[in-house]
């Protein structure tokens, strides 16, 4: 007889015990065992615990290759097994990688830790393995379309119908949609039940004192000043639109009038690349939600913007793209109220270009495509599915609570915003359309928009540091494995997987610059470091400060009642114009909801899965945790020094994925 030490790790996910027989097989380069019940104790697959067994063999089944785990058919719970070891009669560890739910129908067989391109595969049966997997996962994820013009979702109606991989504890699931979104949003309606129009600013404060965090409290503090305004361009939760411009654009009629009581020039500023400019003319002629009954309103407006030596002020507002007598240029030396109702506008236009294009196309949407085409085209001891997979944790969960409950006909953001409504796929349309693959990419974002060297841009210095930790990762790991362009060229699976990206999630725009293929390792690289970024680290930078920078909704109107005044003096009502209470409730809930990270959050610095198990791989982990924390030790000393810390970017902040 041989014997073969067995260990295995549940983890720390609900049920918190089983009471139901584990059946597990081994396999080796010489034969397999038999098919052995592992005796347990009531606490042997509680989560977070560990449980030796021995398995006896009747011969050597020599170089051992894979595991299979069954789970008896009497029990309805499943089960999360983490990791697997196998300690043959040599002394030899064997790591076998599951992170896996393991149901009553169905037998489940895991690779040995290595990761191994298809090209490398030692014999047939490993090769026929790996295939037979990846059929699998292609009839478990099939891509469905949600609306015409918006990337490709997955198949399915609720949390309940997706693989219970993609799902993560029915407790944590709910809390962050039902419970404690719901327990806030119908406190905030109780609240406002008997108000339907806001008398004053001070209305707003009685009903956002009820919820505030420290960010929220410094905004609600300074949300009018022009200081704060333009710098929520660069370090708010949307700083995706400013950009340097060396000349007006033609349909932005402000001339010098912008310096009226300074010598300074605009056209010597722009020559010395001191001028910014905020651009929403991809809001123009959107077809408008209606709200309770009301036509709601929503600008694009143009916002031009002076950096000095120690901050960045505005100078100038047009609400309108079109040039004439009915859109006037809006100046710092106006009226306060007609300066601040156009700063209002402003303010609502980003946040409706922020939610659905920034948010939930550029990250949500996105993340969905990369993961769903992971999971259908490269099996799990593909080394990019193991850079990949913990990136596209829960995803497609929050996606299709997303689809059901914020932006279905009936949804939550149909009932709180201005782009909600039928004009929200054509919307969404638009943005992909206007995608560009460099956008995705933040060095090349910062470069093209003109952004190297503004000061005081903590969203940019954070996060190319973050992308060049990653980027570094990234070509090292895969350095292992993609010896030069040809490994690349002819990794058929890895090519399937761009194929079906560009096809379902940029509907084969070529436009956009998005690879088709990948013929250069530096390519591949570059790709898988824009996954990895977008599905944590800019999904943190445009979802975690929600509440933070809308709590205090004067500060991000969900959507305007009034439309764009035509003319100075005009005398439109700010408190008329803004969002109703029920509006301002649901939009408040909702926020809140979406910056509460969910109680099994994992942020970058819990990298505890061990999807590689070689030397080499591993010591690569190893220091790309070091450099996270590094970076994170850093932007806490930073932080310290600001009156309004950015968060958002530090490794201990982000999330692995988009999760909420």
């Amino acid at each position: 007889m041989v014997d073969y030490k067995v260990t295995i790790w549940t983890e720390d996910a609900q049920p918190s015990f089983l009471l139901h027989s584990v059946y597990i097989t081994l396999f080796g380069t010489e034969g397999e065992s038999e098919c052995m019940i592992l005796q347990q104790w009531f606490h042997t697959f509680s989560k977070g615990n560990n449980s030796t067994f021995t398995v006896s063999c009747s011969k050597d089944i020599g170089e051992l290759t894979s595991v299979k785990l069954e789970k008896s058919k009497l029990s309805l719970t499943q089960w999360l097994p983490g990791m697997v070891e196998v300690e043959s009669p040599t002394g030899k560890v064997h790591k076998f990688p599951v992170y896996h739910w393991i149901a009553s129908d169905n037998v489940d067989t895991f690779r040995e830790g290595k990761a191994v391109l298809d090209k490398d595969e030692s014999n047939d049966t490993l090769g026929e393995l790996r295939k037979k997997e990846i059929q699998e996962e292609q009839r478990v994820y099939c891509w469905d379309v949600y609306k015409d013009r918006m990337p490709r979702c997955v198949k399915a109606d609720s949390i309940l119908s997706l693989p219970q991989d993609d799902r993560s504890t029915l407790s944590s699931a709910l809390m962050t949609f039902s419970t404690d979104a719901k327990a806030v949003l119908q406190e905030l309606l109780a609240f406002v039940t008997s108000e339907t129009k806001w008398k004053s600013f001070d209305d707003f404060e009685h009903l956002y004192k009820r919820h505030v965090t420290p960010a929220s409290e410094y905004v609600f503090q300074h949300w009018k000043e022009d200081s704060f305004f333009a710098y929520q361009f660069l370090n708010g939760i949307n700083p995706m639109v400013i950009k340097r411009i060396k000349a007006l654009p033609e349909n932005f009629l402000v001339a010098d009038k912008v310096f009226q009581n300074d010598p300074v020039d605009l056209n010597t500023e722009m020559e010395k690349g001191n001028i910014f400019l905020c651009d929403y003319k991809i809001l123009d002629k959107v077809t408008t939600n209606t709200i309770g009954g009301k036509k709601q309103y929503l600008a694009a407006p143009l916002v031009l913007l002076h950096q000095t030596e120690d901050r960045m002020m505005p100078i100038a507002i047009q609400l309108k793209q079109n040039p004439g007598q009915d859109n006037p240029v809006f100046l710092p030396s106006d009226f306060d109220d007609d300066w601040l109702l156009a700063k209002l506008f402003v303010r609502s236009a980003d946040f409706n270009l922020h939610e659905l294009n920034y948010h939930l196309l550029r990250t949500h949407l996105l993340a969905e495509v990369f993961g769903v085409a992971l999971k259908r085209n490269l099996p799990r001891v593909h080394p990019v599915h193991k850079l990949l997979v913990g990136h596209t944790r829960h995803t497609l969960q929050i996606n299709v609570l997303a689809r059901n409950f914020l932006i279905s006909k009936e949804g939550i953001f149909n009932k709180c915003a201005a782009s909600g409504g039928e004009g929200l796929p054509h919307l969404i349309g638009k943005f992909l359309s206007n995608l560009t693959y460099k956008s995705l990419c933040i060095p090349d974002d910062i470069e093209d928009r003109g952004l190297k060297d503004v000061k005081n841009f903590y969203y940019r210095d954070d996060g190319l540091k973050l992308w060049n930790i990653m980027h570094s990762f990234v070509t090292k790991i895969l350095g292992y494995y993609y010896t030069d362009d040809g490994v690349v060229q002819k990794d058929d699976e890895l090519q399937n997987w761009i194929k079906e990206i560009f096809e379902h999630g940029f509907l084969k725009k070529e436009e956009t610059g998005i690879p088709q293929k990948f013929t250069t390792v530096s390519e591949l690289v570059k790709f898988v470091t824009m996954v990895m970024f977008t599905c944590s680290a800019q999904h943190a930078a445009v979802n975690s400060g929600q509440y933070d920078f809308y709590g205090w909704m004067p500060n991000g109107p969900s959507t305007m009642q009034e439309p764009p005044p035509t003319k100075k003096g005009e005398g439109i009502s700010i408190m008329e114009a803004l969002p109703d209470a029920r509006t301002t409730a649901f939009n408040m809930g909702t926020v809140w909801a979406l910056s509460t990270p969910p109680s099994d959050a994992k942020f970058l610095l819990d990298f505890k899965e061990e999807y590689f198990t070689e030397d080499g791989p591993c010591e690569e982990i190893e220091m790309f945790k070091s450099q996270l924390q590094t970076l994170s030790n850093s932007i806490k000393e930073r932080n310290k020094k600001l009156d309004l810390p950015y968060t958002y970017l530090d490794p201990a902040c982000v999330e692995w994925s988009v999760d909420v």
